[in-house]
């Protein structure tokens, strides 16, 4: 089983921005962290990141051909408002699991709305790197119950 992870826009920034909302840990000790868990649950994983939407899109249509079992996604801002990644992930035929380090729904009424809900099989959400590993377990389970 392989795991697809995807960071959007200015989560390259994680360690350097509001440690309140986000924490102190960095991109890299993320993906770390989840590199060390798939290792541990014995699935393959790749992380990309990127601040350009376009270039996110183009990673998810490459996904479809890779044949990735589940992506998990952050796309940070983006999610409140980027079609063209929503129906670029609509594409995909493997689950998708939407993780968010802080809590969305205690933020900004802009952030409660999500526009990949409705093609995402589920949403963690403030729980920091917790939310991106309980995504990868989520990702896995549910690839395995298709």
């Amino acid at each position: 089983m392989k795991i697809l992870v995807l960071h959007g826009v200015n989560l390259n920034m994680f360690g350097r921005r509001d440690a309140a909302q986000y924490g102190t840990a960095t991109l890299a000790d993320i993906d770390r962290a989840l590199a060390s868990e798939a290792r541990s649950l014995g699935v393959g994983l790749e992380c990309f990141q990127t601040n350009h939407e376009g270039e996110m899109c183009e990673r998810i249509h490459r996904a479809l051909d890779e044949q990735w079992d589940a992506v998990v996604i952050n796309a940070g801002a983006w999610t409140h408002y980027s079609y063209a990644i929503r129906d670029a992930l609509a594409i995909l035929s493997c689950p998708v699991v939407e993780v968010h380090m802080s809590n969305v729904h205690a933020r900004e009424p802009f952030r409660h709305v999500s526009v990949f809900a409705g093609v995402a099989c589920g949403q963690i959400t403030g729980f920091g790197i917790d939310s991106y590993l309980q995504g990868l377990r989520a990702a896995i389970g549910a690839a395995g119950r298709r």
